[in-house]
């Protein structure tokens, strides 16, 4: 499997399991619980903001980001709209890219200021990974409120939407 196609793999699966985590988050009550669907819907925003600068990033454009978080909390709608606009970005980004061009350093500054540099697929699957690890920590908070966060991995992804792969003959 080449790394383009992994990738592309792996964004659908992103782009799967964000939809399966904002379905589940309009059984989180707001009334009940308005402190952790408050703090559910900052991580997901920083999640957003952070796939947003790197959009800007891998383009080499500038963003007008200054930290990874937005100081206004948006409502959960608006924000899984424009999740759903970002995810489609990536996926069609890749259908751009060929193998070789995953290994071209880009050069950006980090919201802090600070110069970095990192390989195209690096900085996808840094994309990857940090929406990952904050999904699993809405998960958690759902979870301590009793409402089931969605089974959120790579190998459901693969056995509903390729569901021959579940059979070994």
């Amino acid at each position: 499997m080449s790394s383009s196609t992994l990738l592309a793999s792996l964004f659908a699966y992103k782009a799967w399991a964000n939809e399966a985590l904002y379905a589940a988050m309009q059984d989180l009550d707001g009334t009940e619980y308005p402190e952790q669907r408050h703090t559910a819907i900052r991580i997901l925003n920083h999640i957003y903001t952070v796939d947003r600068i790197f959009v800007a990033n891998l383009q080499g454009l500038k963003h007008d980001y200054t930290a990874t978080n937005t100081p206004e909390t948006p409502d959960l709608a608006d924000l899984h709209d424009a999740v759903r606009i970002t995810d489609r970005w990536y996926q069609g980004y890749l259908t751009t890219l060929r193998e070789d061009e995953l290994e071209q350093p880009v050069e950006f500054i980090f919201t802090d200021g600070k110069p970095a540099r990192m390989t195209r697929a690096e900085m996808l699957m840094h994309v990857i990974t940090h929406g990952g690890y904050h999904r699993g920590a809405v998960g958690r908070i759902m979870a301590q409120l009793s409402v089931s966060p969605p089974r959120d991995t790579f190998t459901v992804f693969l056995h509903s939407t390729e569901p021959d792969r579940r059979n070994h003959d």
